[in-house]
């Protein structure tokens, strides 16, 4: 099966600094179920205890193995009771975002090649919000190499205003969580039939983005989704790229990072050049004319030391 190469509703929050670095990984995706076989086992059984239903406890074991591998739980009860928390928020407020992401690649899958348009189309109020969110903004692609999922977002195309004069602020929540959903299924997908572990790297091309003004409500259903992105999807994030930062925030980046931890700044690269001249990022993905050179400038930014 032909899984994603690229996905229109793709979109980040330019605050994301802390995600975590992914380099190609070392271990098979095999030998870590294996490795992790009892604690998976167990973490799964707790899921499915709470709900059978497989859009709200996934049945594929990367889901749990992903909770297994989260450094950022102190022990096993602290992973244990994050698992419940986030089975619990995907049976109750999150469960119309689950399902429609759920049945949605099911659709999207059914054929022997990816047909990305039931992703759009069951994208909560994508009536009102698919139209600012095209091609040209934002979309998600794979390296490869490492199989990742490159997660792109142009946030100084989007015309945030307009946007959010059309939706509320949890109504564009909801968007975002669906985005990240459908990407977090696809990496736990293609992770089992590439037998690596599938991360998503962001890359927040901020040329033109205003320092002052824009919408705050868009800044914030930004910064809410992302906290709870962090929250739901342990083990998921790789590097984060900042491409093309305005020269204020450029200047302001030179003053205050060597005031951040070594391993705080390793997670993030800022760079200037990057998808600067690309006019629709269709342009990146498998067969576009800058595929090439996107791919190189990736292996550089995200994948070497």
């Amino acid at each position: 099966m032909k899984l994603l190469t690229q996905c229109y509703l793709g979109i980040a929050s330019i605050s994301s600094f802390t995600a975590g670095f992914s380099a190609p990984s070392a271990s098979s995706v095999q030998s870590l179920l294996s490795a992790n076989q009892e604690k998976i086992a167990s973490l799964k059984t707790i899921a499915q205890s709470i709900s059978s239903d497989a859009a709200v406890s996934p049945t594929n074991d990367v889901f749990y193995l992903r909770y297994a591998l989260e450094t950022s739980y102190e022990n096993d009860d602290e992973c244990t009771e994050a698992l419940k928390s986030n089975i619990q928020w995907r049976l109750t407020d999150g469960k119309d975002i689950v399902t429609s992401a759920h049945q949605a690649m099911q659709a999207a899958s059914s054929d022997s090649k990816w047909d990305n348009q039931p992703v759009q189309q069951a994208a909560p109020h994508a009536d009102r919000i698919n139209k600012y969110l095209t091609s040209v903004q934002c979309i998600t692609t794979s390296h490869p190499t490492s199989n990742d999922l490159i997660y792109c977002v142009r946030a100084g195309k989007i015309d945030d205003k307009a946007l959010m004069s059309s939706v509320s602020v949890d109504e564009m929540i909801d968007f975002f969580l669906y985005v990240k959903e459908v990407n977090a299924a696809v990496a736990d997908m293609r992770s089992l039939e590439t037998d690596s572990l599938i991360k998503v790297v962001t890359c927040n091309d901020l040329l033109g983005v205003k320092l002052v003004g824009g919408s705050k409500d868009f800044r914030s259903a930004l910064s809410l989704s992302s906290k709870k992105a962090t929250q739901l999807f342990p083990s998921l994030s790789g590097r984060t790229l900042l491409l093309n930062p305005p020269k204020l925030l450029s200047a302001l980046i030179k003053v205050f990072s060597p005031l951040f931890p070594k391993v705080v700044m390793d997670r993030i690269r800022f760079e200037r050049g990057p998808l600067k001249d690309t006019e629709d990022l269709l342009e990146i993905v498998n067969g576009g004319a800058g595929r090439e050179e996107f791919i190189q400038q990736m292996d550089e930014l995200v994948y070497s030391d």
